[in-house]
């Protein structure tokens, strides 16, 4: 029987997951088609909400609350966020 993964590692794979696929178009920026120039940046939006869902989990946990309360914010809010 499979171990089940936590919240914060199904989390930590996808981003993994997105990481893997952005690294592939970078590789080949300098030839994207451009669909491969628009599935990375849905790519980048993507990985910004699964960071922002991971430190809500984490931050959640710290102050004592359910991390599985934690939910991904739409796209309009986390581009918003400072870097």
């Amino acid at each position: 029987m499979k171990p089940v993964k936590d919240g914060d590692t199904r989390i930590l794979d996808h981003i993994s997951a997105l990481v893997h696929e952005e690294q592939g178009l970078y590789a080949s920026k300098d030839t994207l088609s451009e669909t491969d120039a628009e599935r990375l940046q849905r790519l980048q939006v993507e990985l910004d909400q699964y960071w922002d869902l991971l430190r809500q989990r984490r931050a959640l946990r710290e102050f004592g609350q359910d991390p599985d309360q934690a939910r991904v914010r739409p796209a309009s809010v986390v581009e918003k966020y400072e870097q």
